[in-house]
C-alpha cells in the first residue's frame, strides 16, 4: 500500500504495512477543537518532485494545526493544502478532498493528476482539494537520515536461507535513527491526527461538510475521519481499501496472498505460463542472491531481494506489466553477464522510479516517505515486539507464498518503536454518512480479502463495488465509462445508491 495506485502512475512503486488487532474502543469524541484556522491564502505551489504532475491552475497554501490535539494551544505544525478550483461554478456541489495513500504518500499535487482520471462531470461539480498530510512533503516534513542505500526496500526480504537477523539489525537502527532525528514529531504523526487535521482544513475552507476520496492507506485514513466526524462527511469514496481490524502488521502480511493471486496476470503479460513465469522469476532471483550485479547509472546492488521488490512493484498497475516482463528478461541476461545496453538502461530507469525518493519534492529531506511510513504505521499501534513473532510468521509464508519470499512478514523499526501509541486506534463506526469501497479483484497491495473487513466494519452505511480486475487501484483506471466509475459518478454526483453490492465484469 505504500503509494497507492494514483503514485503507482506516477513512480510505478508502492509499499505496504500492517500490525496485529487490538481492543477497539468505541468511536470517541474528537479531542477538544482549537480555533478555526483562517481562510486559505491561494497562490503559486512550489514544484513537485520530477515526473510528477501538476497543473498552472491548481494553486497551494498553508494552514497550521495543532502538533497534539490535545493541546489545541500548543506547538503548531506546517499543513501544505492545494485546490484545483471546480471546473464549473454554477454546477458546483463542494469540496472533494484527496489522499493517494502511504502513509507518507505527498498528495499535494494530485488535484491535477485526479483531473485527469475522474469524469468531466466530476470535475465541474467539485474543488479537488490535495494536502500533504503531518509529517509528509510540505508539511512539517519527519526524516530519520536513511541513506539511498537503504530507502531501496530489500530491508524487509529475509536472507536467502529466511534468516531475518539483519532485517533485525536494520529495524532496531532506524528506529533509533528516527527518534534522534525526529523524536519530538514521531508520538503525533498518526492517523486519527491526520484525521483531525482534515476537519480543520474543512474549516479553513468554509466547508460545513466534505467529500473524500481516498486510496490504499487513504482508505483507512478515510474511514477514520467518518467516525470520528460523522456530521462533516459528506461523500466518501474509499478505493482500494485496507481492513480497520488488520492494522497494520497483519495488514501487510496479506500482500504474500495478494502477490500470489495477482502473479499469473504478470505471466500472461510476459507470454508464459504460470509455471514458466514462476521458474523464470525465482530463477533470476535466486542467481542475484548468489551473486549481485550493478546496473550502470544506478547506485543499487542489483540483488534477488532488490529484483523481488521490482517485480511486486510492477504488479500494482496493468500498464506496468509489460516493462515487467522485459525487467524480467533484463535480469536473467544481468545475472548471465550478457545484458545488453538497453536492458540496463530499462532497469536503472525502473530502479529510480521505485526508489522511495522518486516521488518526493526537492527540498524535502530524501527519506521523508519511508520516515513518515514509518511513522505512522509504528504510531497508529503497537506491533509485536517479540521476534520469534516474526521468525515463526516469515518462515510460515516463505513456504505458503514463495514467490513474495515472506518479505510481509518481516518486521518493521516499529518492533523496537521508542514512543508508544498515544491513543488506541479509532473504533471504524458501522453507521453514519454512506461510503462507497471500490476494489480490484486480484489486488497484491491491499488485497480482496481486506476490502471485505473494511465492507463488515463500515456495515450497512457502505457497498462494495469490486472488479473482476488486477492491480492496485480502481477509479479511473479503466476510464470513465467502466462500470465501476460509472457508480461511484453516481453517488459523487447525485447520490445514487447501489441497492446492494455491485460486481463489475
Amino acid at each position: 500500500m505504500k503509494k497507492l495506485m494514483i503514485a503507482a502512475l506516477v513512480a510505478l512503486a508502492a509499499v505496504a504495512g500492517c500490525a496485529p488487532p487490538g481492543a477497539r474502543p468505541e468511536p470517541r469524541a474528537a479531542p477538544p477543537a482549537p480555533s478555526a484556522p483562517p481562510a486559505i491564502r491561494w497562490g503559486a505551489c512550489p514544484a513537485p518532485a520530477a515526473g510528477v504532475p501538476t497543473s498552472p491552475a491548481l494553486t497551494c497554501g498553508t494552514i497550521r494545526v495543532p502538533l497534539d490535539h490535545r493541546r489545541p494551544d500548543g506547538p503548531r505544525i506546517t499543513l501544505a493544502v492545494s485546490r484545483l478550483a471546480a471546473g464549473d461554478p454554477a454546477k458546483r456541489r463542494g469540496a472533494l478532498l484527496l489522499n493517494p495513500g502511504g502513509p507518507g504518500t505527498e498528495g499535494l499535487h494530485l488535484p491535477a493528476t485526479f483531473a485527469q482520471l475522474t469524469s468531466p462531470r466530476v470535475r465541474a461539480a467539485y474543488d479537488l482539494i490535495g494536502f500533504d498530510p503531518r509529517g509528509v512533503g510540505r508539511s512539517t516534513p519527519v526524516t530519520c537520515g536513511l541513506t539511498t542505500a537503504e530507502m531501496v526496500p530489500t530491508s524487509p526480504y529475509p536472507a536467502p536461507d529466511g534468516s531475518i537477523d539483519a532485517n533485525i539489525a536494520f529495524a532496531r537502527s532506524a528506529a533509533a535513527r528516527c527518534r534522534a532525528r525526529s523524536g519530538a514529531l514521531l508520538p503525533y504523526l498518526t492517523t486519527a491526527n491526520t484525521a483531525r487535521d482534515l476537519d480543520l482544513i474543512r474549516r479553513a475552507l468554509g466547508e460545513e461538510r466534505v467529500s473524500y476520496w481516498g486510496g490504499s492507506y487513504g482508505s483507512y485514513l478515510g474511514a477514520v475521519y467518518a467516525s470520528l466526524f460523522a456530521g462533516r462527511t459528506d461523500r466518501m469514496v474509499l478505493d482500494s481499501a485496507v481492513d480497520p481490524e488488520r492494522i497494520w502488521y497483519d495488514e501487510f502480511r496479506q500482500q504474500s496472498a495478494g502477490m500470489a493471486a495477482r502473479f499469473p496476470d504478470a505471466a500472461r503479460a510476459a507470454g508464459l505460463s504460470v509455471a514458466e513465469a514462476t521458474a523464470l522469476y525465482q530463477g533470476v532471483a535466486a542467481a542475484l542472491d548468489r551473486a549481485p550485479a550493478r546496473v550502470p547509472g544506478s547506485p543499487v546492488v542489483f540483488s534477488g531481494d532488490v529484483f523481488r521488490y521490482l517485480t511486486f512493484s510492477l504488479l500494482y498497475q496493468d500498464a506496468a506489466l509489460g516493462p515487467l516482463a522485459q525487467a524480467w528478461r533484463a535480469g536473467r541476461h544481468l545475472a548471465a553477464g550478457v545484458a545488453s545496453t538497453e536492458e540496463t538502461a530499462l532497469l536503472a530507469q525502473i530502479l529510480a522510479k521505485i526508489t522511495p525518493s522518486a516521488t518526493t519534492s526537492p527540498g524535502v529531506p530524501a527519506d521523508n516517505a519511508i520516515a513518515s511510513a514509518y511513522a505512522v504505521a509504528c504510531g497508529d499501534v503497537r506491533w509485536p515486539t517479540t521476534l520469534d513473532t516474526y521468525r515463526r510468521a516469515v518462515a510460515r509464508d516463505r513456504a505458503a507464498y514463495p514467490l513474495s519470499a515472506g518479505f510481509p512478514a518481516n518486521l518493521w523499526p516499529c518492533a523496537f518503536w521508542p514512543t508508544p501509541p498515544i491513543e488506541a486506534p479509532v473504533r471504524i463506526a458501522d453507521h453514519g454518512p454512506r461510503i462507497l469501497v471500490l476494489q480490484n479483484e486480484r489486488d497484491p497491495a491491499t488485497p480482496l480479502e481486506s476490502a471485505r473487513g473494511m465492507r463488515r466494519a463500515l456495515g450497512e452505511r457502505s457497498r462494495l463495488v469490486t472488479v473482476a480486475a488486477g492491480g492496485h487501484g480502481v477509479y479511473g483506471v479503466r476510464g470513465p465509462d467502466a462500470c465501476e466509475n460509472v457508480v461511484a459518478d453516481a453517488y459523487l454526483l447525485d447520490g445514487s445508491w447501489p441497492t446492494k453490492d455491485v460486481r463489475c465484469s
